[in-house]
């Protein structure tokens, strides 16, 4: 198994994360620095990662939390604010799938499956999420027509996004794209300004009537959900 996919089943970080804390050479296998996350190991070797011992893959769990808003989507934050994780107290090493804005609530996911957290983010993968948000005012048939179209950002057209209206000046969007304040930005391009934004579905998982703040484990069938979606994308 290549070194960055172990260290993403031993709940260290994601894989991506963990290609990064090779490369930066904060991992050592049997006592020697590797800057290599495709060097091969079989799990037998002594890792560490900052001199602390990695240890063997643990049981890979998955939490949807409803994020509030001033909550940072990371795991640690240098400005002491409150994190995701902060919110779901456990043992286990969680951290985020992908990020929200600390204004933008509603849902993410948290856990310590590495190679699932690759999966749900990487763009390859097209795995959609659906935003509700509420604008300055009605937005017309012709700025919803633009969203559905895609429109030019600074870094490139996005991507046709599904768009429905679901209020006065409230529209629903999804979108498989994952870029830096993305929903705010395309909204900001037809000429709207975004008073809230809320995350309502990730893939097939909806936030339903969780309540602001609350978490709960996904169960077994609703995680297995997560992977086939990924999967049906990429095939």
């Amino acid at each position: 198994m290549r070194l960055a996919k172990h260290l993403a089943h031993a709940g260290v970080a994601s894989r991506r994360a963990a290609e990064a804390l090779v490369a930066q050479g904060r991992v050592t296998v049997d006592g020697a620095v590797v800057t290599d996350p495709a060097r091969d190991v079989t799990g037998q070797e002594s890792i560490a990662v900052d001199g602390e011992a990695v240890r063997g893959a643990e049981a890979h769990v998955v939490y949807a939390l409803h994020k509030p808003a001033g909550v940072v989507s990371t795991s640690s934050d240098t400005h002491g604010r409150r994190t995701v994780v902060d919110l779901v107290p456990t043992a286990q090493r969680l951290y985020p799938v992908g990020r929200l804005d600390a204004d933008t609530t509603g849902l993410i996911l948290l856990t310590n499956d590495g190679e699932l957290a690759h999966t749900l983010t990487h763009p390859s993968f097209e795995v959609p999420k659906t935003y509700r948000a509420r604008v300055d005012r009605r937005p017309s048939e012709r700025a919803l027509r633009a969203l559905r179209d895609g429109v030019e950002l600074e870094d490139g057209r996005t991507a046709p996004a599904q768009v429905r209206r679901v209020g006065a000046n409230e529209v629903e969007l999804t979108i498989h794209e994952g870029r830096k304040r993305q929903v705010r930005r395309m909204l900001e391009a037809v000429g709207h300004r975004v008073v809230s934004l809320r995350r309502v579905a990730f893939g097939p998982l909806r936030l339903g009537e969780l309540g602001a703040g609350r978490h709960r484990r996904l169960t077994a069938a609703e995680v297995q959900r997560l992977r086939d979606a990924a999967r049906q994308r990429r095939s």
